[in-house]
């Protein structure tokens, strides 16, 4: 019997890992700097917890930003909940880290983005998830990789709902 390692899946429970971490910081030490977080997810993924008219007006996916005003921060192992302001409204959320879609901090440039299985691919757009410092044995590699890798960055508009 032969088995594989999954190493996409592996990839995003570090990842997924990575955001526990960073969440846990901010909980324990509040937002450092210009630091903030968008934050897209899954509104139909089971597990996570909206009210009905956030969920109604967001039936897919959903971007929230944690940045100026953000409340009752509590990471868990599994998710983290927090209660946000939508126009002068709190709201708390509890969002599963396996329903995270993308987990952006602008001020520093830095972005995740977590692929289902079921979402056609490029082949193409896997390689440019990778990091450039994976093909070390070839620079000619690198220098192609790390421009696929500059094409996927994510522009803030696409936040903006």
């Amino acid at each position: 019997m032969s088995r594989d390692i999954d190493y996409g899946n592996l990839m995003h429970a570090a990842m997924r890992g990575l955001i526990k971490s960073v969440l846990q910081d901010v909980a324990e030490n509040g937002l450092p700097g210009a630091h903030h977080f968008f934050i897209t997810f899954d509104t139909s993924h089971p597990g996570v917890e909206l009210a009905d008219w956030l969920s109604d007006r967001y039936p897919g996916e959903m971007t929230v930003v944690m940045q100026h005003w953000f409340d009752n921060l509590d990471v868990g192992d599994d998710g983290f909940a927090v209660t946000l302001n939508f126009g002068d409204a709190p709201e708390p959320l509890y969002i599963p880290y396996d329903a995270i879609k993308t987990f952006v901090d602008p001020s520093v440039e830095f972005g995740l983005r977590f692929e289902n299985a079921e979402e056609e691919e490029e082949p193409d757009e896997v390689e440019a998830l990778m990091p450039a410092a994976i093909n070390t044995d070839h620079a000619q590699e690198d220098e192609a990789t790390a421009e696929k890798a500059d094409a996927e960055i994510v522009s803030l508009d696409s936040f903006r709902k």
